[in-house]
């Protein structure tokens, strides 16, 4: 369909809310907007204004048809967009990955002796949360502060109610002990109440208790007591003087920062919990949509069902979703949520603080790439490949005695991990233990899938990298080598990276101590080069291969211990009479992993795979 033909179609759309699908000529779709008057908003890329914009241009060279779907107002719209966005991932949209590094702590206060733990969902359940944290280091300087001072209980719930004496955690003075009644549940609730002022910043208020506390206990002869609020108020001021105050009010806020260069967009989320900055999040992000569209879908995303939502969202722009947004976000938080664009005073303030932030944090990441460029280079000059590597792929060869090999496949893209494209290979065509064999099946493998991606013309993670590194010496080169000339190859640069290793061998008549023989230095092979190359043990582009080196062998041993195991448990199951291939078969389809099979007791193993329970208790001892 011509652009003028789809402007023709447009112009009849409804003037109604809704979502709008864009596609190209294959019936990918492109981009989800959302629209509070379709054919207003739809019918705006159409218009002169955005032919001067280059991210609209540029989206809409590639669109070849709109589709439409109503919806009875914005905020159903909103919803539906952030919902298509995550069950068809357009390539022009931003997605926000769930960042799962990000923590929060929850205090359980519906339980008659609450406890405190660390959680990733937040659940209207009654209990108080505090966070999130993105170091792991910060929560376990939290929770081993708490856990010194004020004795929280840390067991689980079952544990709490079937104990008969104290734990190791009251012996060594780190719980009083409420699952044996030796604190009543009102001096428990006084302490929960302290880790509550702790964690709420409440410092002046917990510091005046511990103060009458440390008193009282001195003026009875409880040294031991008293010393121990002593040490609660210096490491506590010890503690908070770590936080940076940046406002005077107690409300918790995030606070987002914005910074936009071409198509490519730094988005910052400041988190200012009691007037203290706790975190910041950044977010790098590469988007053809208008900037109040693109803030609109950041935080929509940002904000999804189960994530922490502060009282009040300092924005930098105002979109025309804004107030519906805002009730969505108070829906899913279960109390107003406020969204603001000051202009002036202490808030402004911190907004143009997130903003300088976000532009600084956008510079540091230009630089890094820059730097990382130049690791690039560097690599392509010294080994005089064809081509930039810019995607590189490294492979390993893992087996155990000979048995399960498994070839790794791990994948760099502008020198960083790209996850997304690992691959595992099971070797078929090899017996026993044979890296050669085996690193020429995969070769073999995984070029065909190469170049039917190319003749094909579709994107795909198979797609051919330009440098793929070995994981060994000559002989795995060469065995590679010759999957390359099978294949007629000549497009993807070759290279192996054999290990360090200690030089010289150990004489039987004078031994020399292992550390005090020289270790060879990492020698990088190419096909056509007798002599290996050596980097400087300093060198970033060493650093680089030997990263992806280790990566690819990490990951192909991760998955050969899964499949020993498996076979270990499979080894255990033949012994048995009466359990075939089928009952194996049925056995971990039922329970989903080893780990919960072995959990299991007789009478669920016997009811997952229809066996008598006596079956079941010898299938339980087996394993």
């Amino acid at each position: 369909m011509t652009k003028s033909d789809l402007h023709i179609r447009v112009s009849a759309f409804p003037k109604e809310p809704g979502v709008y699908l864009m596609k190209n000529a294959a019936g990918d779709i492109l981009y989800v907007g959302k629209a509070t008057n379709l054919r207003s908003r739809v019918g705006s890329y159409f218009s002169k204004e955005s032919n001067s914009r280059y991210q609209i241009s540029f989206l809409m060279s590639k669109v070849s048809d709109i589709e439409t779907i109503l919806t009875h107002n914005t905020k159903e719209a909103l919803l539906l967009e952030n919902t298509l966005i995550k069950k068809h991932r357009p390539r022009y949209n931003i997605e926000l990955k769930d960042d799962k590094s990000y923590v929060s702590l929850k205090l359980s206060l519906s339980d008659t002796f609450p406890r405190l733990y660390v959680t990733r969902r937040l659940k209207k359940d009654g209990s108080k949360y505090y966070g999130p944290y993105a170091r792991a280091g910060q929560i376990r300087e939290i929770v081993d502060f708490i856990e010194t001072h004020f004795r929280l209980r840390t067991c689980n719930d079952h544990d709490f109610r079937n104990r008969v004496r104290p734990c190791l955690q009251y012996q060594i003075k780190r719980c009083d002990a409420p699952c044996v009644s030796l604190i009543g549940e009102e001096d428990y609730r006084k302490i929960v109440e302290q880790v509550r002022c702790f964690l709420e910043g409440r410092s002046d208020e917990l510091k005046e208790s511990a103060q009458a506390l440390m008193r009282r206990a001195s003026e009875g002869e409880d040294y031991e007591a008293a010393a121990r609020y002593r040490d609660l108020i210096y490491d506590m001021e010890k503690a908070l003087e770590r936080q940076k105050v940046v406002a005077q009010d107690p409300i918790s806020r995030d606070v987002i920062g914005f910074f936009r260069e071409g198509e490519r967009v730094a988005c910052l989320v400041m988190m200012v919990r009691d007037g203290s900055m706790q975190e910041s999040r950044r977010y790098f992000l590469k988007s053809y949509e208008e900037d109040p569209d693109l803030l609109s879908s950041f935080l929509n995303q940002y904000y999804e069902e189960g994530k922490f939502i502060p009282a009040e969202i300092l924005l930098p722009m105002e979109f025309p979703e804004l107030e519906t947004l805002q009730e969505i976000l108070s829906d899913r938080a279960g109390r107003k949520v406020q969204i603001a664009m000051p202009k002036r005073g202490e808030k402004s303030a911190l907004l143009r603080l997130a903003n300088e932030n976000a532009e600084q944090a956008f510079a540091n990441r230009k630089q890094r790439e820059l730097d990382e460029r130049e690791v690039l280079t560097q690599l392509q000059e010294k080994l005089e490949l064809k081509s930039l590597p810019r995607r590189i792929e490294c492979y390993d060869i893992s087996n155990f005695q000979g048995k399960e090999s498994v070839g790794s496949m791990v994948c760099f893209v502008d020198g960083k991990p790209h996850k997304g494209a690992y691959r595992h290979f099971k070797i078929k065509t090899v017996d026993g233990s044979n890296d050669f064999a085996s690193i020429y099946e995969v070769m073999m493998r995984r070029l065909k899938k190469g170049l039917e991606v190319a003749a094909s013309g579709e994107e795909s993670e198979w797609a051919l990298p330009q440098l793929i590194v070995i994981d060994g010496g000559k002989g795995q080169l060469h065995a590679a080598a010759q999957a390359f000339k099978d294949m007629s190859i000549e497009q993807v640069d070759l290279i192996s990276l054999a290990k360090s290793r200690l030089e010289g061998e150990e004489s039987p008549f004078l031994k020399t101590p292992v550390d005090e023989r020289k270790r060879s230095e990492e020698r990088v092979f190419l096909k056509n080069r007798k002599d290996p190359i050596f980097f400087p043990n300093n060198s970033s582009v060493l650093f680089l291969l030997v990263q992806l080196r280790d990566e690819a062998h990490r990951f192909g041993i991760e998955f050969h211990r899964k499949l020993r195991k498996k076979r270990t448990l499979f080894s255990a199951l033949d012994e048995i009479t009466g359990v075939g291939k089928i009952r194996r078969q049925k056995l971990l389809r039922h329970f989903g992993s080893l780990k919960r099979v072995k959990e299991a007791d007789a009478a669920q193993i016997a009811q997952a795979i229809g066996v008598s329970e006596d079956l079941g208790r010898r299938i339980r001892e087996s394993l």
